[in-house]
């Protein structure tokens, strides 16, 4: 198990997570489809051409289950019991196919479970940043988390 139990994290600690994803056209069109987005700023690039970006924009969704799919394996893989949300997210910069991602996440709040007292809330900072160091995504996601056993 490689995600960390509540009593692990602390607050302002910050993972800098080593996988790293450049994303595709395929990656584009296949997650609109399947999400039945069918915006033209993502899927057709003769519409994308007339746009101020000349091309198709990655689905900004697809990217925050990037940013955050990323950070799993270093923070919550195996020792998160739910997502409770996210929220403030923002993306800053365009993402386009051909673009690198990569995340880094900062603990910002740590709190006690009022109704479960074998676990834990976990407010994490994540940030997607592309290959020129640029925010391209950015939300805080509360966690409950395990403690660790007895």
């Amino acid at each position: 198990m490689a995600g960390l139990y509540f009593e692990q994290f602390s607050v302002g600690q910050v993972f800098d997570h080593e996988i790293r994803r450049t994303v595709t056209d395929m990656d584009n069109i296949l997650f609109s489809s399947l999400t039945y987005n069918p915006a033209a700023i993502h899927i057709d690039h003769a519409y994308a051409a007339t746009t101020e970006f000349g091309k198709p924009l990655m689905n900004s969704i697809f990217t925050l289950g990037l940013v955050i799919g990323v950070t799993v394996q270093d923070t919550t893989l195996g020792t998160t019991i739910a997502n409770l949300g996210m929220s403030e997210t923002t993306f800053p910069k365009p993402v386009f196919a051909g673009d690198t991602i990569r995340a880094r996440t900062t603990v910002v709040e740590l709190r006690d479970s009022k109704s479960r007292p074998t676990q834990g809330i976990v407010t994490f900072e994540h940030l997607g940043l592309n290959q020129k160091d640029e925010i391209v995504c950015r939300t805080l996601r509360g966690a409950l988390m395990m403690r660790s056993p007895a």
